[in-house]
């Protein structure tokens, strides 16, 4: 079986890389084969078409190629949370929280993340256009086998744009190196209110799978879990991972990249989330209508959340 997801050199979706290098998926009796497809919605689309089984991706952005939802479900979360960062330029001397920085500058963004920072903007007052904030694709991102977020902080670095929203690798790296300044971190709470619900960490799969290999789909839910549940006891674990998988810089980052989102790490997708989630869609003119809960999320899975979650 292949699960796919958008960014590799990163904590965002690391519990199903993990669970594959792990063996959490095998010890469930699966074969999965992880592998990087971006940007996300070339990883939906691939998930629609039949050429994988699993996206390990941003639960909004199966909209890109399931309209209203309709033929995809998602499984259940990696963690809970808009997980992306806003990083600026060190030189521009931003502080934590200081979004207004935004206005006049050049943010780098992936396709459908970049509706994340959209929106959060939008609610904290400022007006894209008026306020002159352009958002493009970070340069050099679009090539096969580059991780978005590593790839920002080197263009950030390079003076290429003024700042990027991205994964936690690429924040933790542009800071290390002096390129950058954290200016948003909305899981520990920066950002307007409700932006935390926009978007998510999941695990997706088709409808039809449900339908025709339901066992396997529990299957997948009990070894993410699992993943969780180690990596939330032993963080460390995520090095080996890392060795096997990043650059070596990277590699040694990761464990303490996992160690600060472990209190993230719950497979439970609360309706709250959807809510939000649908709020956020709605407002960018994603759906016709709110999304109920039940044609989101695999309902029959919810018992799974919450086992073997010691740790």
């Amino acid at each position: 079986m292949k699960l796919v997801v958008p960014d590799l050199i990163s904590p965002s979706y690391f519990p199903v890389v993990a669970a594959a290098d792990l063996g959490f998926f095998r010890q469930e009796g699966l074969e999965v084969q992880v592998e990087l497809l971006f940007p996300v919605n070339e990883a939906y689309r691939a998930l629609r078409d039949g050429a994988v089984q699993f996206v390990g991706g941003s639960a909004h952005s199966a909209l890109a190629a399931f309209p209203q939802f309709r033929g995809a479900r998602l499984l259940a979360a990696q963690a809970q949370g808009m997980y992306w960062f806003l990083v600026m330029r060190t030189d521009l001397q931003l502080h934590r929280g200081e979004i207004a920085g935004v206005r006049g500058r050049t943010i780098g963004a992936a396709p459908w993340v970049e509706m994340g920072l959209r929106a959060l903007l939008t609610a904290a007052g400022i007006d894209i256009e008026r306020d002159r904030v352009r958002i493009i694709p970070v340069p050099g991102s679009q090539g096969a086998g580059v991780n978005f977020g590593v790839r920002a902080a080197q263009a950030l670095e390079e003076g290429l744009i003024d700042g990027f929203w991205a994964n936690g690798m690429g924040a933790e790296v542009a800071v290390r190196r002096g390129a950058g300044t954290l200016v948003l971190d909305v899981r520990r709470g920066d950002g307007p209110p409700g932006c935390f619900d926009y978007t998510f960490s999941s695990l997706a799969c088709a409808e039809r799978l449900l339908i025709e290999s339901p066992d396997l789909a529990a299957a997948a839910v009990r070894a993410l879990v699992r993943t969780q549940a180690a990596l939330r006891a032993e963080p460390q674990l995520a090095t080996a991972v890392g060795r096997k998988r990043f650059p070596a810089p990277e590699a040694e980052l990761i464990a303490e990249l996992i160690r600060r989102d472990a209190p993230y790490y719950d497979a439970t997708i609360p309706p709250a989330s959807i809510a939000g989630m649908s709020r956020f869609a709605q407002q960018l003119g994603l759906i016709e209508r709110e999304l109920a809960y039940a044609d989101v999320v695999a309902t029959r899975f919810a018992s799974l959340w919450t086992s073997n979650r010691a740790g």
